[in-house]
């Protein structure tokens, strides 16, 4: 079974050092580059906004989406045009997700979840696999968010469990009762599935 660290009542700037930590160490064990998978939604961006104040390289590193709405970056509903804005200015090279991008392997992949159990945009109607063959899926979530009825773009299961560790920022009590359901292994959501499936390290800030 999954160990997962939990830690209640994370600040933002808990977080975002967290997040710094690890990308430190990353950039600290070799010249290469080093990668990082992100959320969109309201939740991180706070958070990111601190994370861009940290003292890194970040030249060398470069920013997944995790998924993205298929819309073009200045819409409102783009997740990457959000994280561009954020992380460019600094320094850091921010990827777009289309089916032929090359993924690399992350030194972390931050994912929030919805209150149906998906992550990134694996939707429970997605049946998502770990060993799907696929890096990266177009596909249409169902029922379609009614805040963003978009297709969307996102990092399949194989990609975001290829990674030094998983992260979670889980707010609210009816999401942490269905993370925690999941982490007991007691569903099938895609966030059950993604965490059977995990062998790094994961930590839940909440």
């Amino acid at each position: 079974m999954t160990q997962i660290d939990i830690i209640e009542n994370a600040s933002d700037i808990a977080i975002a050092g967290f997040i710094e930590t690890a990308l430190g160490c990353a950039l600290a064990a070799g010249p290469e580059p080093v990668a990082i998978s992100v959320p969109g939604g309201s939740t991180p961006f706070p958070i990111m906004e601190k994370l861009v104040q940290a003292d890194l390289d970040w030249s060398r590193v470069t920013v997944w989406p995790g998924d993205d709405r298929v819309v073009p970056e200045d819409h409102e509903a783009s997740n990457t045009g959000k994280i561009r804005a954020l992380f460019e200015p600094v320094g850091a090279h921010v990827a777009t997700l289309t089916v032929m991008e090359q993924v690399p392997h992350f030194a972390l992949v931050w994912l929030g979840m919805g209150a149906d159990g998906h992550i990134a945009s694996l939707f429970p109607n997605t049946d998502p696999q770990a060993n799907d063959p696929a890096p990266i899926r177009r596909l249409t979530p169902d029922p379609l968010p009614p805040e963003a009825p978009f297709d969307r773009v996102t990092l399949t299961m194989p990609s975001l469990l290829d990674s030094d560790a998983l992260m979670f920022v889980i707010r609210g009590e009816d999401k942490r009762a269905v993370f925690d359901t999941a982490a007991r292994g007691e569903s099938d959501l895609p966030v059950a599935r993604l965490l059977k499936a995990a062998g790094q390290k994961v930590t839940c800030f909440t």
